[in-house]
């Protein structure tokens, strides 16, 4: 009797996938490329070139973010663009199809609760939905780190506010983790009302996601984290994650090109 072969099907990688920075980047740690190198690599198993889109829809479409925006993007290999909605020039003739023949989505910082009304309004909710289904790559930074989630926190106009984001992530999120602008106390407050649990990202920490799930943690900074949140009853309990510090690969590369020289 001949023995048959049992072919296993290992399922796909999820091709949607989220990178929530809680602050970070090009706009938040000049000279430290780390979060967007990351993200530009994620983007590079799309495309050797892949389009980059900026939505600076929280800052107002301020000129001089997405003029900072070009600076870091133009030199990195990468066909960079931007799509402004509070101008008449929005940069782009055809919004949907745009944003759809992106590789990677990269969401400014601002004001969370006018940056979703501004999506809202303008359609451009459903239309990152889509790309994330499709597989192009959205990151950001604060709002753009909260606007993927279930729910938020922000306290950008002072008042510290829950926000319902667009969710992408079934989870809650809350930015900038333990420093001045990142509202811990109230996170936890509103945690223990019932608001679902979640995760929470220091400054120079970003958070990996490919459908619903966490697959990393990453860091440009030694001692910055990420942590998991949750209401544990009486308390709230947080669990520290393992996070990769971006800058020790660059390092052992850097070190590597010295042996060789």
């Amino acid at each position: 009797m001949k023995d048959e072969a049992t072919i296993v099907q290992f399922p796909h990688a999820d091709e949607r996938q989220i990178v929530a920075f809680g602050g970070g980047g090009f706009s938040m740690e000049a000279g430290n490329p780390l979060l967007d190198d990351y993200v530009l690599e994620l983007a590079r198993a799309r495309s050797e070139r892949p389009r980059v889109c900026f939505l600076p829809t929280a800052s107002g479409d301020a000129d001089h973010y997405v003029v900072r925006f070009y600076r870091a993007f133009s030199g990195a290999g990468c066909e960079p663009s931007h799509v402004s909605l509070f101008r008449r020039d929005r940069g782009a003739a055809d919004l949907r199809e745009h944003l759809l023949s992106q590789d990677l989505i990269y969401v400014g910082g601002g004001s969370v609760i006018s940056l979703l009304g501004t999506w809202r309004a303008h359609g451009i909710d459903a239309i990152l939905a889509e790309a994330w289904r499709r597989g192009v790559i959205l990151c950001g930074l604060s709002a753009g780190s909260l606007c993927w989630y279930s729910e938020g926190v922000t306290s950008f106009h002072g008042e510290v506010l829950r926000v319902r984001g667009l969710g992408l992530l079934p989870w809650s999120n809350c930015v900038h983790y333990g420093g001045k602008q990142g509202p811990r106390e109230p996170y936890h407050a509103m945690l223990r009302r019932g608001m679902c649990p979640g995760y929470a990202a220091e400054d120079g920490s970003a958070l990996h996601f490919r459908g619903s799930r966490m697959v990393a943690a990453v860091a440009s900074r030694p001692d910055a984290r990420a942590w998991c949140v949750g209401d544990g009853g009486d308390r709230v309990i947080e669990t520290a994650l393992p996070t990769r510090y971006l800058g020790e690969e660059r390092e052992a590369g850097d070190d590597e090109l010295h042996a060789v020289a």
